[in-house]
């Protein structure tokens, strides 16, 4: 006979890269004309990104969109195009000022949505490793202690998938920081299953 129990651990974690989805749309009367202006407010939103001190390989480009946009079907209005771009931002401290630079490339601009990363979780998730393996343990130990029955050893251990990192709201005072984002904290959970013989 043995015991299978799903262990719980958790770690509180403060990220250090953020995601920024941005990119630059238009609409113009042609399709080619849409297209040639997309591509140049595009490239002004990778030199400013340049300029602001983001490297190249932390730019990637995650849309580029043309279609016609109808006054009356089959009666085209204009042509609207899109290009988007995905920004990482490896020196928080300079978030808002890569966020500014976006904003200031012009009535093309556009911002999608952010997210705040680990950029790297190994040791986070091992600690959470720990702590869910603790948990597992305790409860088979109360389990086999209710049963009247010495626990045995380890026969079984799975790791459960995850969602990922959760964020965590957390509250920041005007004295805490000037920026207009905050990464707040990130909490990685690991979910194990653990089975164990009874001696």
């Amino acid at each position: 006979m043995d015991i299978t129990v799903i262990g719980e651990g958790a770690v509180l974690a403060v990220p250090d890269l953020l995601r920024l989805q941005a990119g630059v749309e238009v609409r113009r009367a042609t399709a080619g004309e849409a297209f040639a202006a997309v591509r140049a407010a595009a490239a002004r939103l990778s030199g400013a990104l340049a300029a602001a001190g983001v490297a190249p390989h932390d730019i990637r480009t995650t849309e580029l969109s043309l279609g016609p946009e109808y006054e009356s079907y089959p009666k085209v209005a204009a042509y609207r195009a899109a290009q988007g771009a995905e920004v990482v931002v490896r020196d928080l401290g300079r978030a808002d000022h890569v966020i500014d630079t976006v904003a200031g490339v012009g009535q093309e601009a556009r911002l999608h949505g952010l997210a705040f990363e680990l950029s790297d979780p190994v040791t986070a998730l091992a600690e959470a490793r720990t702590r869910a393996f603790r948990d597992a343990a305790a409860k088979a130990a109360q389990y086999a202690g209710l049963a009247g029955r010495p626990l045995g050893p380890v026969v079984s251990v799975t790791e459960e998938p995850d969602a990922g990192p959760r964020p965590l709201r957390m509250a920041l005072s005007a004295a805490d920081t000037d920026a207009s984002v905050s990464p707040g904290r990130l909490t990685l959970s690991v979910r194990v299953q653990v089975g164990y013989a009874f001696a």
